[in-house]
């Protein structure tokens, strides 16, 4: 099996496993929250970036309640960041919250939870957007996304949607042919783009 192959699977395993043990759909159903995963882990295309991505509903936004779930998540001696953005007075109607964990290989990991107001706009947006890639990605468009995430530099940030555009939309297959697509295709705030 190639290197990046093996990467993105045990990035997957790991990412998994940090998810169970800080228990992070457990603490939100706690306060009655649905939790979806949705992000590179939900369509099967993980790779080095240490990134696992919810978005979590509930009829109104409580921050008292989100510190509360927070609280447990801090509790757990491997989490060593935690960051709050208040975004409930705008289209995108949610609050923010960034997790920094540590694994056991001393790696840190970024856990995004998007506290989304069930109903708003937003709501099952990127949800549908990772099923619609997930259903129509082929294998080698796969293949191909997780090798031009594998071939980016580690100090290079590009959203995932912008790899998934290049391939599945424009047919990029390399990373310089990639390099080109992004300065032909500059990408400023949230991209709406379903496949």
């Amino acid at each position: 099996m190639e290197q990046y192959l093996k990467e993105a699977a045990e990035n997957t395993r790991k990412a998994r496993d940090i998810i169970d043990e800080l228990n992070v759909v457990t603490a939100w159903e706690a306060i009655g929250a649905e939790v979806r995963q949705v992000g590179s882990l939900a369509m099967g295309l993980m790779m080095k970036h240490r990134d696992i991505d919810f978005h979590i509903y509930t009829p109104t936004l409580d921050p008292a309640a989100d510190f509360g779930v927070m609280a447990k998540l801090a509790g757990n001696k491997s989490v060593k960041r935690m960051e709050y953005t208040n975004l409930s007075d705008t289209e995108e109607a949610c609050m923010e919250w960034h997790v920094w964990k540590e694994d056991n290989d001393g790696d840190l990991w970024q856990i995004d939870m998007i506290h989304i107001v069930a109903g708003s706009r937003y709501d099952g947006y990127f949800e549908n957007m990772a099923r619609r890639i997930a259903e129509v990605m082929t294998e080698e468009q796969r293949r191909t996304i997780l090798k031009l995430k594998y071939d980016t530099p580690d100090n290079e940030k590009i959203m995932g949607v912008e790899y998934y555009q290049a391939v599945i939309r424009d047919g990029i297959s390399t990373y310089s042919e990639l390099e080109k697509w992004r300065k032909e295709n500059p990408i400023s705030g949230i991209v709406e783009w379903i496949p």
